[in-house]
């Protein structure tokens, strides 16, 4: 169950790092009317539901353990940028919340397949549960107020740099559980 809270680490912080934080910095310390911003957010929402279809089929063809590695991947080198895209002004933010949501939608989209297919059938809906209640708990519970506390005191690098320990997580755990590879593809 540890594992499997890891699993999907990337994926659900990088939820809150592209819905509550930006809105909260924004608001902050920009001074932006939060109304365009949250219009940025609905237009990556639509994304993200988009890339969360598209996370299945690409799923079928080449497995739930590969598409969340990739993602991680993926969401790893995002946070290499993302904090001066996110500080570049309307255009930087709008490219932040698009590529985002897509990269949060591929990756969210198989999650939770990930570590379901982990579990007995008779343990699955309890164990799925308590993984995924344990993930958001360590991984997006406190993600908002973790980035918006780091980014005020060190600057949005640091913002970056905890998504990015995010997508470490979630390769280790991919790494070291390598069962989930041979049950869940």
């Amino acid at each position: 169950m540890i594992l499997g809270a890891f699993a999907p680490l990337a994926s659900f912080a990088m939820f809150h790092l592209v819905t509550v934080f930006p809105l909260s910095w924004v608001a902050l310390y920009t001074g932006e009317p939060p109304v365009r911003f949250l219009v940025i957010e609905m237009v990556g929402a639509v994304v993200g539901v988009l890339a969360i279809m598209a996370s299945g089929v690409i799923a079928d063809r080449v497995g739930r353990r590969a598409v969340l590695g990739v993602s991680a991947v993926l969401i790893g080198a995002y946070s290499g940028f993302a904090p001066q895209l996110l500080g570049a002004g309307g255009a930087g933010e709008t490219v932040y919340m698009i590529a985002g949501f897509a990269l949060l939608g591929l990756a969210f989209g198989q999650s939770s397949g990930a570590v379901n297919g982990s579990f007995t059938p008779q343990r699955r809906y309890t164990g799925a549960a308590l993984t995924s209640n344990l993930a958001w708990l360590i991984g997006a519970g406190f993600a908002p107020l973790v980035a918006l506390t780091l980014a005020s005191q060190f600057g949005l690098w640091s913002v970056g740099a905890y998504l990015l320990s995010g997508a470490i997580c979630t390769l280790a755990a991919l790494g070291i559980n390598k069962e989930w590879g041979r049950k869940a593809d």
